[in-house]
């Protein structure tokens, strides 16, 4: 199991630049960066990232093609020279009339216009499933290894060759960190369709969640998903989005 780590756009840009190497030397598979709306920019921090590595991938978790078509991303990675064989574009689709076929068709265009892998942000069975038949992989959130485990036994039964991946995100913090998780966590708990998920599988979006009291009870808890997922992405929640926080939660991977 390969072990990412994540981000969101709005970061600095000086705090991407000073992590990434520090991401290569852990061994940190692939920085994720996540599109929050019209805020930020997921892309811009992914080729920071890339200019300060060499082997470390970048991928994007996600961004809704709902407010950036396919047209216009692939334009942005192709002016912004994402390296071709490090990098992911994850998307992702809410708005009506039909999420699905948004998603479907961006993924068709995003693959053909720029050869790079693109998995799609899902948290239903028809948007994972749309996930592994007309892109690369799916992006998975807030799932418990149970959870984590059907969504993997659904992926092996629409792609029974195992050609597709599936990454997954863990919010993570250290005690420093713990009430901004929370408040996220309440926060996906307002959503209807999170909120529906939630009760389908019985738990409360924390109990997918890290609350780590010390840096060295991370790992444990993230080997709970091996052999389920593919990749896990801890997605650093801190107190403040500082360096020197974020460091601490990179350093515990190693």
């Amino acid at each position: 199991m390969r072990i990412g780590y994540g981000i969101t756009g709005s970061l600095g840009l000086d705090v991407v630049r000073a992590i990434a190497p520090e991401l290569e030397r852990v061994g940190v598979s692939t920085l994720w960066v996540n599109q929050p709306g019209r805020r930020g920019d997921a892309l811009a921090a992914m080729a920071a990232a890339a200019a300060e590595t060499t082997s470390l991938r970048v991928a994007s978790g996600v961004i809704p093609v709902d407010l950036y078509p396919a047209r216009e991303l692939a334009a942005r990675v192709r002016e912004l020279g994402l390296p071709g064989d490090r990098t992911t574009i994850g998307i992702g689709a809410s708005a009506k009339p039909s999420p699905l076929t948004t998603a479907g068709e961006a993924a068709a265009r995003l693959r053909a216009d720029l050869g790079m892998p693109v998995v799609i942000g899902a948290l239903g069975p028809r948007m994972r499933r749309l996930g592994v038949t007309e892109a690369d992989g799916v992006l998975l959130n807030w799932l418990t290894p149970d959870a984590a485990r059907d969504a993997r036994a659904d992926r092996d039964a629409d792609d029974p060759d195992g050609r597709t991946q599936l990454a997954l995100y863990v919010r993570t913090g250290l005690p420093a960190g713990h009430a901004r998780l929370r408040e996220e966590a309440e926060r996906y708990g307002e959503i209807p369709t999170y909120a529906a998920n939630f009760a389908r599988y019985g738990y409360a979006p924390v109990d997918a969640a890290i609350l780590a009291e010390r840096p060295a009870d991370i790992p444990p808890r993230l080997r709970a998903y091996d052999g389920i997922v593919h990749e896990v992405v801890v997605r650093g929640i801190t107190a403040g989005d500082e360096l020197a926080e974020h460091l601490s939660l990179i350093r515990a991977l190693a």
